[in-house]
């Protein structure tokens, strides 16, 4: 659970609006949605997004409404990882659910920059700025959640689960 790439980084307060304004959300096909990611606040996004990159915002990330479509658009972009500072409740289970990883860390997400390269390990709870030589820690993904995240979400845990009873 190892993840490298491009960092896009937001700051506070970054609402669920902000990560797929209500309009887009008429669908719940991810490759829909990742198309109008951040679409009001970073239209390049979208189309620049790449496999492995990761998000990095300030304080209450993911705040507002409780709808999934934020970190399935961030997810179906190819975003591996989002780090931050604090996360709304709900946006953090979401993302859980449907597997992806979240890390809190203050050192990382005040000092990291926009386009830095970073690699994550996920299980060790470690992030490496590429571009700028520093490490930080993040605090540890609790072990069910990482389960989780190693299974592809809720749904599919709860399908592997099935099968091994039977």
């Amino acid at each position: 659970m190892k993840y490298e790439g491009r960092v896009w980084k937001f700051g506070d307060d970054v609402d669920t609006d902000f990560i797929i304004p209500a309009r887009y959300c008429n669908v719940s096909d991810g490759a829909l949605l990742a198309k109008h990611a951040f679409a009001d606040a970073r239209p390049e996004f979208a189309s620049s997004a790449a496999e492995g990159d990761a998000v990095v915002g300030g304080r209450n990330f993911g705040c507002g409404s409780s709808r999934e479509h934020a970190p399935i658009a961030i997810k179906a972009a190819g975003v591996r990882v989002v780090i931050a500072k604090s996360f709304a409740r709900i946006f953090y289970r979401n993302a859980f659910n449907i597997g992806l990883p979240l890390l809190e860390s203050v050192e990382a997400a005040e000092d990291i920059r926009d386009g830095d390269r970073i690699s994550v390990d996920l299980v060790a709870g470690r992030i490496e700025n590429r571009t700028r030589g520093k490490s930080y820690g993040a605090r540890p993904i609790p072990p069910f959640m990482e389960r989780l995240i190693r299974e592809g979400g809720l749904v599919e845990y709860i399908r592997k689960e099935k099968l091994a009873r039977r």
